[in-house]
C-alpha cells in the first residue's frame, strides 16, 4: 500500500524559514563583532581583547594578596594574628625553645605555653617579657599581652565531671 504524503503547510514552513533566516543573519552580525586571535577562541570586540599596560581588575593577581584583601575586608585581622603565633611559633620564638616549649592556646591575650620541665617552664617565665616583646615585634601590638607558663603536667586519676570529697574508696573487702 502505498504511502500517502500529507498535505504541506506553507504557513509553518514559511515561519520556519523565515526564523532560521533571522537566526543565520544574527549570527553574522555577531561574527562580524569578534576578532580571532592567534590560538584562542574568538572573543566579542567589546570585552576590550589586551588590557594594556596599566593596571586594571583583569590583571592576575598574587593569592596572597587576595587572601590579605579578604581578611581585612571581612575584619579577620586580629584572628589572623593570634592564629600566626601558634603556627609560626619556632620562627618567633626560635628553634631551642620551640623544642621544648609549645604554645597551648591564646585566649583573650593570654598566651599560655606549657614546657617539657619545670626546669624550662621556670626559664620560660624568666624569659617572659623578652618572648612577649619578639611577639609584639613579629606579630603586631595587643595581639598577646601575657604570656604564662606551666609546667609538665601528672597524669590525673580523676575521671568524669564529678568528684566526692575525702579519701574515696579504698580496700572495702578485709
Amino acid at each position: 500500500m502505498p504511502e500517502r504524503s500529507r498535505p504541506v503547510d506553507h504557513g509553518r514552513t514559511d515561519l520556519a524559514r523565515s526564523a532560521l533566516e533571522a537566526a543565520r543573519a544574527g549570527a553574522r552580525g555577531r561574527a562580524a563583532k569578534t576578532r580571532r586571535v592567534a590560538g584562542r577562541a574568538a572573543r566579542p570586540a567589546t570585552t576590550g581583547g589586551y588590557t594594556g599596560a596599566r593596571a586594571d581588575p583583569n590583571d592576575p593577581a598574587l593569592v596572597g594578596d587576595l587572601v590579605r584583601r579578604l581578611v581585612a575586608d571581612r575584619g579577620w585581622q586580629r584572628t589572623a594574628a593570634s592564629a600566626s603565633v601558634v603556627s609560626r611559633w619556632d620562627q618567633i620564638v626560635g628553634s631551642d625553645i620551640a623544642a621544648h616549649a609549645q604554645p597551648r592556646s591564646l585566649i583573650d591575650g593570654e598566651l599560655i605555653v606549657v614546657a617539657e620541665s619545670t626546669t624550662w617552664a621556670t626559664q620560660l617565665r624568666l624569659l617572659s617579657t623578652q618572648l612577649l616583646a619578639r611577639i609584639t615585634t613579629d606579630v603586631g601590638s595587643g595581639v598577646v599581652t601575657r604570656i604564662r607558663v606551666h609546667g609538665p603536667t601528672a597524669p590525673s586519676w580523676r575521671h568524669g565531671p564529678r568528684r566526692v570529697a575525702g579519701r574515696g574508696p579504698r580496700d572495702t573487702y578485709g
